[in-house]
């Protein structure tokens, strides 16, 4: 204890403080500093007024000590949920929640959660009620339904288990009876009815694809799950209609934002795992991942709508390709306006590509401003210092809303943003690569668990700010989009070259520094070995590869259109063209 008057002491309000073992599980222990302000002896009585800034008063820390259950069994983990300190480990709890099927199935946690109901009473006994509680519900049971129905809550396709459901049919045969009047209850049996009712339409769907395979015609007839809402309508706008820039720079936009606002409000966190998205290539895991997927195939058709209508037409002439070019740059300008990250990424990795930045002529033809523009934009997702950029401006965007001046009148903030995902992807592979799922003595690492629940977290928050933009569907830009023509890599080279023989040198390309993503090389997880805890790696920092001879300007070997993060395996690649 220090006495001051105008100077605060500079300590850190939580300090580590080292590890303790208990029942098997390890448990990391902080000290936190709680100030309290003290009035000098003497200085005034119980009971008056708070002292004025200028009195004479102590500064008194009280120090509190906080443990956080960083490796235990399964077994001691379940009991943790029920039992854990909420006040010392608040993080504990959703941490569970949001990665345990990342090392155990949703039916064996709630095998260790739920307790057998009680046996029947004697007939023409009655237990008697205390405000709608029966005096048996102890401690215990109110712990493990309020597990529960945040469980329910924040993730209800955990308990998706078709046709039957039975995790969830145990769900709620135990509020049945430990809570029949609770919240909790009506949530379960109104999910319940929710995942049967879904299950029809779904029998249906595969009844109807298993009439279709027979048809000769199979892979010309529109099928429900189209990518693109409302296909009745759109459908009728397929074959006759405007191309994609024929739309205002506006139009496009708008649209490219509602449909990744919508694709990633429906991303389910689990599913950006490092262990649940590097298998999505593996035999077998064709469904894993689905929301994700998603958002990859959006993506991909963003960058092909660019592809296509830039190389799409190979007899015109450089102005007025340039003049595409130079809408491409505008709609991400507009899209960078609307915080769409996403499709800002999309154009960028498109007018990045070999196929479109080799061509010096049309780049020639390019007005001034908008090339600048288009270096700026390609700025924000540079891979220096692990896209450091890129994480700053979201970061920026999401303070934008707790950045209002003092004493102004609150306003509504503004939508989104759309980040792009595969920033996020590429965090947690590499969290999965770096640290292990299993310690010495086959203890759960629940410390990678927290640090991955850290980024599902951020993923979370930023859905739910995506659910505050207020746009229209247009349906002639859906049915654009829908329709424009997608070549393939080996297509647009070919297209490139035929629009643009090679050359000695492409001194008009725009001189973008751009190095290629080091994501590439986690393909899969290497097999891990039992770590002891202490020592456990962090996530490392990878240095930016080494070339021996650098081009006169950029240049991504074919195959690199996308991250490979969000990229599907391709077959064998074209050799790069002489000229990029």
């Amino acid at each position: 204890m220090e006495r001051t008057t105008s100077k605060e002491l500079a300590l850190a309000p939580l300090q580590d403080w080292g590890e303790e073992t208990e029942d098997g599980a390890v448990y990391s222990v902080s000290l936190r500093r709680q100030r309290s302000q003290r009035l000098s002896p003497g200085a005034g009585p119980r009971g008056t007024q708070a002292p004025s800034p200028g009195a004479d008063t102590f500064l008194h820390y009280r120090t509190s000590k906080v443990r956080a259950l960083r490796a235990a069994r399964l077994e001691r983990l379940a009991r943790e949920l029920v039992s854990g300190d909420r006040e010392q480990d608040p993080g504990f709890v959703p941490a569970f929640l949001a990665t345990h099927r990342a090392f155990v199935p949703t039916a064996r946690v709630l095998g260790l959660l739920l307790p057998p109901p009680p046996p029947p009473l004697p007939p023409g006994v009655e237990i008697k009620k205390t405000e709608g509680r029966d005096l048996t519900f102890n401690k215990n049971l109110r712990a493990v339904v309020s597990v529960l129905g945040s469980w329910l809550r924040d993730y209800p396709q955990d308990f998706w288990d078709p046709p039957a459901h039975s995790d969830l049919g145990s769900v709620c045969t135990f509020l049945g009876w430990a809570a029949p009047s609770g919240a909790e209850a009506r949530e379960a049996e109104k999910l319940l009815g929710d995942f049967l009712k879904d299950a029809e339409p779904q029998q249906e769907e595969e009844e109807q694809s298993q009439t279709w395979a027979g048809h000769p015609g199979v892979d010309q007839i529109p099928r429900p799950d189209s990518p693109v809402g409302c296909l009745e309508e759109v459908e009728g706008l397929v074959r006759e209609g405007p191309e994609l820039l024929d739309f205002s720079v506006d139009d496009v936009a708008e649209q490219l934002t509602l449909m990744d606002a919508e694709l990633f409000s429906r991303v389910r966190p689990f599913e950006c795992l490092g262990s649940v998205w590097s298998q999505r290539d593996r035999p077998g895991a064709t469904g894993t991942a689905a929301t994700v997927r998603a958002t990859v195939t959006q993506f991909n058709t963003v960058t092909g709508c660019v592809l296509g209508s830039v190389l799409g037409s190979p007899g015109l002439a450089a102005p007025q390709r340039a003049q595409r070019l130079e809408k491409w740059i505008r709609i991400a300008q507009r899209c960078r306006e609307l915080r769409n990250f996403s499709s800002l990424r999309a154009i960028l990795s498109a007018l990045q590509s070999n196929p479109i930045y080799r061509l010096k002529r049309s780049w020639g033809a390019v007005s001034r401003e908008p090339l600048s523009t288009f270096r700026k934009l390609s700025q924000i997702f540079s891979d220096e210092n692990n896209h450091l950029s890129s994480r700053e401006i979201l970061s920026q965007e999401e303070a934008t809303e707790e950045n209002a001046p003092p004493g102004s009148l609150p306003s509504k903030p503004p939508p989104g943003p759309i980040p792009y995902l595969g920033t996020f992807l590429t965090d947690l592979v590499m969290l999965d690569t770096a640290l292990p799922d299993m310690l010495e003595g086959d203890l759960i690492n629940f410390e990678k668990r927290r640090k991955e629940w850290e980024i599902l977290a951020h993923i979370q928050q930023l859905q739910r700010r995506c659910q505050s933009y207020c746009l229209s569907s247009h349906l002639p830009i859906l049915a654009a989009l829908r329709t424009q023509r997608q070549l393939s890599e080996e297509q647009s080279y070919r297209i490139s070259r035929v629009i643009e023989p090679p050359a000695a040198s492409c001194p008009s390309s725009p001189h973008v520094r751009r190095r290629i993503s080091l994501t590439k090389r986690l393909r899969s997880c290497p097999e891990r070995e039992a770590h002891p805890l202490v020592g456990v790696p962090r996530i490392p920092h990878l240095p930016p590869p080494v070339c021996p001879q650098r081009p006169p300007h950029p240049v991504l070997e074919p195959g690199t259109l996308l991250p490979a993060v969000l990229r599907p395996l391709q077959g064998p690649r074209a050799p790069a063209p002489s000229c990029h």
